[in-house]
């Protein structure tokens, strides 16, 4: 694995760099060890998969905030999508930024997410299905979301979404000040 920093504060793309031979490859994903040497402290406890049967199908931008943040590590493992993070941490010196990164299970690449990031993706493909390896376990109730199409970070989806969740398509704008409030 190689960790590659981002323009994002705290947010760190994992290469993968796959061994083959005349049976096909073999590449290690995940490592607390390597994680930890490379100043990542992420142990996952809860891992998810999102099938998604569309290509252009939207989801998030999703967070919660203390004390049930979430970091994730967000790995594509079938189709390829345009993932978002978006920094809404206020102290970060990248406030309000975003970056995009293209997963794909033909890379194997994946992007670490700290807590007080948001996180959403569009499908590239039919069947993408993306993986989470989560350092602590989801709280239902406690869900949060930007709206998608926020004028006020102005994400450059590169398609309209045509799958989109009623609840996903109805997240405040952070423009919104009582969205602004939400977020510690």
């Amino acid at each position: 694995m190689r960790f590659q920093k981002t323009r994002l504060e705290g947010v760190v793309e994992v290469l993968a760099e796959p061994h083959g031979d005349e049976r096909g490859f073999f590449s290690r994903l995940y490592c607390p060890q390597a994680f930890l040497e490379a100043g990542i402290h992420f142990n996952s406890t809860q891992i998810n998969l999102s099938g998604n049967l569309r290509a252009f199908t939207l989801r998030g931008l999703h967070y919660q905030n203390p004390p049930f943040a979430e970091s994730k590590l967000v790995r594509c493992v079938s189709g390829s999508a345009y993932d978002i993070v978006l920094d809404i941490r206020p102290n970060s010196q990248t406030f309000g930024q975003w970056q995009s990164f293209t997963l794909s299970a033909k890379d194997m690449n994946a992007v670490f997410i700290p807590t007080g990031c948001a996180h959403g993706f569009l499908t590239l493909e039919e069947h993408t299905a993306i993986h989470y390896q989560m350092r602590s376990p989801h709280e239902p109730g406690h869900a949060k979301g930007i709206a998608w199409n926020d004028p006020f970070f102005a994400i450059d989806w590169p398609h309209e979404p045509k799958v989109i969740s009623d609840a996903d398509n109805s997240w405040p704008a952070f423009t919104d000040p009582v969205q602004r409030d939400r977020i510690d």
